[in-house]
């Protein structure tokens, strides 16, 4: 049996989006079938709305409805510790554990050479200009341990690291209730380098 050219075009759209296959995206488009009219709209709406109206934060280059975010705006935020994200994707991720109180920087992507992106492309400039003021204690890199990551994160402590601003990293290792014998050897190098004094 053909399915109709409107569902396979649905399809097609879902099976875009990053970490879909066919097969998710043909539930997803399912679901949306068989969703009400009314929640298919409020659904084509928002998304709409999402495109129209998001922007650019000017101050830590996150995500705003306006120009400056509502973190950057929070007068209660600690202004001398800033936290550098790759995305803000992983600004959502660190807030979402309300155990972070300073600022974000983020920096678009990570350096890879390979993929033709350097330092220039990457939102660094900024993050350099506002520890050369003299109100920053401390940058905390939260990268991701990558090979690219491991990069971005020399070059960004290298490039602050003469301002008198403490850089600082994520440690990375086992995820709490991990068991020790199911973790990669890399991981459990992490582990041990990002050891603390208890």
């Amino acid at each position: 049996m053909k399915s109709s050219a409107y569902l396979d075009a649905l399809i097609k759209k879902i099976s875009k989006l990053p970490g879909i296959g066919p097969k998710s995206a043909s539930r997803i488009a399912f679901h949306i079938l068989g969703m009400h009219r009314d929640d298919v709209e409020g659904l084509a709406r928002a998304m709409i709305e999402l495109k129209r109206n998001t922007y650019t934060c000017s101050v830590c280059g996150g995500i705003s409805d306006g120009g400056t975010c509502s973190i950057c705006q929070d007068a209660s935020r600690d202004r001398g510790l800033i936290c550098v994200v790759e995305d803000a994707k992983d600004v959502l991720t660190i807030e979402g554990t309300g155990e972070f109180h300073g600022l974000f920087h983020v920096i678009n992507g990570l350096i890879s050479p390979l993929d033709g992106i350097g330092p220039d492309e990457l939102n660094i400039g900024t993050l350099v200009a506002k520890c050369g003021q003299g109100s920053v204690r401390e940058v905390i890199l939260a990268l991701n341990p990558s090979v690219e990551g491991d990069a971005t994160s020399l070059y960004i402590a290298r490039l602050i690291g003469s301002s008198g601003v403490t850089v600082t990293r994520i440690a990375h290792g086992l995820p709490v209730g991990a068991d020790l014998e199911f973790a990669d050897t890399a991981t459990i190098i992490k582990s041990l380098e990002g050891r603390v004094k208890i």
